[in-house]
């Protein structure tokens, strides 16, 4: 027989105080700025039962996503083994809240989306003093988010338990395989979108908006740069370049970034169906392509010659372009007689989808773009580490709080480890203080 001796009372509160992985709870517990939140809860509640205290079943929420449980069944099951865990949630009685209490607690969260929203401000506004060059680059993209239900509720009730504000989104990929061959695919999904503006260099979430899985990126990016620009023209201001994939590819979205002394770094749709190249108005033998490529033909033989991108002019807000020979030594069996400018402007109203403040055939425009991962990468984590992967949500109402609250534990931890002196984990959901 397996003996287990009898844990002394001694032994218990040394565990107590050991919380090991509990720490990353207790981290993301003493840096949410949430003092406002639950006065408000507190006050709402006033004369009513109190068997389950506000601020522990706030900070059985905040365990919840720390700890990726999708469904409250499993944070409570963890809550009723666990006596560290309700040790720093709060639950000193002995008593441990049903699904149903979480659930009422829950809506009432709903109903407090502006306090939610204002703790990630407050969040984001301590990384940017924490951090001196926060906010510099930034990238936005978008994640779908499934719902609980396979569609639209006939039910005309509004009470929680049925879907009436998802919708179905489709997104189509295609490329050339390396034999030549082109693949396509496409994927669907019936639920939300979260859309997420995050720094680019320490891969944390600064913004984000919510809508329907059918809503359009580029739509949803300029409300939230907009949006951005009016209520916290900070952000924008320390903001200098944005990365996004083709999906923000839009002239009148480039030229609002532009406004707000933005530089884009957005990748471009192939729109040019039996084009190869165009002319380059007020140049002679002059031709540029799709992709801000700019090449010249010599006169006699037409070789063609890609030009060197050297910058942008403000002045004349205009791109210039080299010679490639004079730029760095290129070989061109006519350079001694050709009478082709050696450094061109090409202005960027030539086609502002094409030709951007960084010149797409740049160097300098690779190396930003790979920054656009960043976002994809916070999106892993809110999948692995929180659980989102698998989270289904069921009305509007939900996946905002979802989403708000996932971002809200990823700034706090964050803020924490840099408190910690600890900021190489800033990125760290899982591992302990």
């Amino acid at each position: 027989m397996a003996i287990i001796p009898q844990i002394s009372m001694f032994v218990w509160e040394n565990d107590i105080k050991n919380l090991g992985d509990l720490t990353r709870l207790e981290l993301v517990l003493i840096n949410i700025p949430d003092e406002r939140l639950m006065r408000k809860l507190e006050k709402k509640r006033q004369n009513g039962r109190n068997d389950f205290p506000v601020r522990a079943m706030w900070n059985l929420v905040m365990a919840m996503v720390v700890f990726g449980h999708p469904k409250f069944s499993g944070v409570l099951r963890e809550l009723a083994r666990n006596v560290q865990l309700r040790y720093i949630c709060g639950f000193m009685n002995g008593k441990i809240p049903s699904p149903v209490n979480m659930s009422r607690f829950v809506s009432n969260l709903k109903k407090e989306k502006k306090a939610i929203r204002r703790i990630f401000e407050e969040l984001v506004g301590q990384l940017y003093i924490e951090i001196p060059d926060f906010g510099k680059d930034v990238a936005l993209d978008s994640k779908w988010i499934w719902s609980m239900a396979n569609g639209l509720s006939k039910r005309k009730n509004t009470d929680g338990r049925s879907e009436h504000d998802a919708s179905w989104g489709v997104k189509e990929y295609s490329g050339i395989r390396e034999d030549g061959s082109v693949w396509s695919k496409t994927e669907r999904c019936f639920g939300f979108k979260l859309h997420t503006l995050v720094d680019a260099n320490y891969e944390l979430p600064i913004a984000y908006s919510v809508g329907r899985a059918s809503e359009p990126d580029i739509i949803a990016g300029k409300a939230l740069m907009s949006g951005l620009q009016e209520e916290k023209p900070d952000i924008i201001v320390k903001c200098a370049h944005f990365t996004a994939d083709r999906g923000y590819d839009d002239k009148d979205f480039i030229k609002m970034l532009k406004g707000m002394g933005i530089k884009a770094v957005i990748d471009k749709r192939d729109m040019w169906r039996t084009e190869p190249e165009r002319p380059l108005p007020g140049y002679e033998r002059m031709y540029y392509d799709e992709h801000g490529e700019v090449y010249c033909y010599s006169a006699e033989a037409g070789e063609r010659h890609r030009m060197i991108p050297s910058g942008y002019e403000s002045s004349r807000d205009a791109l210039r372009m080299r010679c490639p020979v004079k730029a760095y030594g290129a070989a061109c069996s006519e350079a001694e007689t050709c009478t082709l400018c050696k450094t061109i402007r090409v202005p960027l109203t030539t086609e502002e989808r094409i030709f951007t403040q960084i010149a797409r055939p740049s160097y300098k425009w690779e190396r930003l773009y790979k920054k656009r991962t960043s976002v994809e990468r916070v999106f892993s984590r809110l999948d692995v580490s929180f659980g989102f992967e698998t989270r289904r949500v069921r009305g509007m109402d939900k996946m905002e709080l979802t989403g708000a609250l996932g971002l809200i534990v990823m700034n706090a931890m964050a803020l924490g480890r840099i408190r910690q002196n600890k900021p190489d984990l800033m990125r760290s959901l899982t591992q302990a203080a």
